[in-house]
């Protein structure tokens, strides 16, 4: 139940459905007053939530901040790589990397480097309807492009960060206990991520990747024209927002 509801949660806060909504309703609503500034707010909100600037700055604030590789000193036994990175096309049975990829592709770097010695793909399925079990599909990938599956650790079934965290503690309680974790996930992400690990036992250092802000630019475009990328970004950032309010609120953090 808590994972459909996540689900429902997650479209009513996306700012477009606010915006619609807001227009929609401006273009129904007979009153002249109430009709223009329902029109106008939905206005002030598009572009409010279509400024790169202004997103960058609120991810500024809540994202956890790389660090170099030089900084992972020793070699951990398991980078923990977190799922959502993925959909996969059944019918071609090819892997369509989405934005958080970098997820896995940094995880890969730093075992090549000797940084870690295994890999932990750690989920299932974040959707309500897929069949399919990301962690799987990774592992698959990952031997197809010539990495060894002795070191490749798999947990396919999680489906939330909690999930994650409380499923993989019982992994590496076989394949690596009392060990040393690098945590591996999106820069916005990882606030939630760390804390749910915590929660469950595992000390980790948090490995940022796929950081939304970086230094602050003050570019016309940037700072004045809307982007419809921008909408995306605030839809990741409100969801990070919602979830760990949601998970404070349920004791996962």
């Amino acid at each position: 139940m808590f994972f459909v509801i996540s689900k429902i949660l997650a479209f009513i806060i996306t700012p477009l459905v606010w915006i619609v909504g807001l227009f929609l309703a401006g273009l129904l609503v007979k009153r002249q007053p109430l009709k223009k500034r329902l029109l106008i707010t939905s206005f002030v909100m598009l572009w409010f939530f279509s400024n790169d600037f202004i997103l960058d700055e609120f991810m500024r604030a809540w994202e956890v901040p790389a660090i170099d590789n030089s900084a992972v000193t020793g070699q951990y036994d398991v980078g923990i790589v977190l799922g959502g990175m993925i959909d996969y096309g059944q019918s071609f049975k090819r892997v369509d990397f989405k934005e958080g990829a970098d997820r896995l592709f940094q995880a890969v770097e730093l075992y090549k480097e000797g940084k870690i010695k295994r890999i932990l793909l750690d989920g299932g399925s974040g959707s309500l309807l897929n069949e399919w079990k990301e962690a799987q599909v990774l592992r698959n990938y990952l031997i197809k492009i010539g990495l060894p599956d002795s070191v490749l650790v798999v947990e396919p079934n999680s489906r939330n960060t909690r999930e994650n965290a409380v499923f993989a503690k019982h992994l590496l309680d076989s394949v690596a206990p009392y060990g040393r974790y690098l945590l591996i996930t999106s820069a916005s992400h990882m606030r939630r991520a760390t804390k749910c690990f915590t929660k469950a036992g595992i000390a980790t250092l948090a490995y940022s990747t796929d950081r939304h802000s970086g230094p602050r630019k003050f570019i016309f475009d940037h700072v004045f024209i809307p982007d419809i990328s921008a909408l995306q970004g605030w839809d990741e950032l409100l969801h990070e927002w919602m979830g760990y309010i949601t998970y404070k609120i349920s004791g996962y953090i």
